[in-house]
C-alpha cells in the first residue's frame, strides 16, 4: 500500500490571507520520457521586485536564464528538490512530482506561512498551502518557481547530452519528438529512460 505521504491533498482555497512570508512552488519535467522531475520553491523579497515574472514556458531560453541569476540574488530564500527516475516508475509521475515539491518546500531556509502550488494538486504539507490553476502565469513566486525549475532541468538535460551523446537531450529536453523516439529505438534506453512511460516500455518490449 502506498505511504500516506504521498497522496494528493484535498483542500479548499483560502480564503484569507494568511500574514508572513509566501513560498511559490512549481515544477518542470512531467512529459518527458527521461530524467527527474524537478521541483522549484521561491520566496520573493516584497523589498527587491523582479520585473518580467511570467510562466517559464512563455519566455524565451535567454529570458529564463537571465531571470534565474536575477531571482537567486533577490529572492529571499530558493529551494530546488526533485524526484529520481526510480521514484517515477514506483510511484508514477503524478505522485512523484508531489514529492519533488514537498522536497522543495521542506528545503526553505525560511519556512513560509502559505504556501501557493501551480496547478490543481497539493502536496502533503505542514502549513497552508492552495493549488492556483495556471499560478504561474498568475502569481509572481510561482512563476518565479516556474523559471527556476525549468532551467535546472534544462542545464540538467544540456549535461545528460554530454554524459549520453546521440540522443538529443540539449534539444528535446527529454520529450518525446520524433528525434527522441529515433534515437530510442536505434540505440535503446538509457539508465535515464523513466521504464514506466509506454514509448520507453515499449522499446525495452522490443529490444528483449
Amino acid at each position: 500500500m502506498r505511504s500516506k505521504k504521498f497522496l494528493r491533498a484535498e483542500q479548499a482555497p483560502l480564503l484569507w490571507h494568511a500574514p508572513g512570508l509566501v513560498a511559490g512552488v512549481d515544477e518542470a519535467g512531467r512529459g518527458p520520457l527521461a530524467g527527474p522531475v524537478v521541483a522549484a520553491a521561491v520566496i520573493l523579497d516584497d523589498e527587491r521586485p523582479i520585473a518580467g515574472l511570467a510562466d517559464s514556458k512563455k519566455l524565451t531560453a535567454l529570458r529564463r536564464e537571465r531571470l534565474y541569476d536575477e531571482i537567486r540574488a533577490k529572492a529571499l530564500c530558493v529551494s530546488v528538490a526533485e524526484a529520481s527516475v526510480a521514484e517515477i516508475d514506483h510511484l508514477n509521475i503524478l505522485q512523484a512530482s508531489l514529492l519533488a515539491m514537498r522536497r522543495a518546500v521542506e528545503g526553505l531556509r525560511l519556512k513560509p506561512q502559505r504556501v501557493l502550488v501551480d496547478g490543481n494538486q497539493l502536496p502533503v504539507l505542514d502549513v497552508l498551502a492552495e493549488a492556483v490553476v495556471q499560478g504561474d502565469a498568475k502569481v509572481p513566486a510561482i512563476s518565479a518557481a516556474s523559471i527556476i525549475a525549468k532551467v535546472t532541468r534544462d542545464r540538467w538535460c544540456e549535461q545528460l547530452e554530454r554524459d549520453c551523446p546521440g540522443y538529443g537531450f540539449a534539444q528535446h529536453k527529454g520529450y518525446g519528438t520524433p528525434v527522441h523516439l529515433e534515437a530510442l529505438r536505434r540505440l535503446g534506453p538509457t539508465p535515464w529512460h523513466r521504464q514506466s512511460f509506454a514509448p520507453v516500455a515499449r522499446c525495452i518490449a522490443e529490444r528483449a
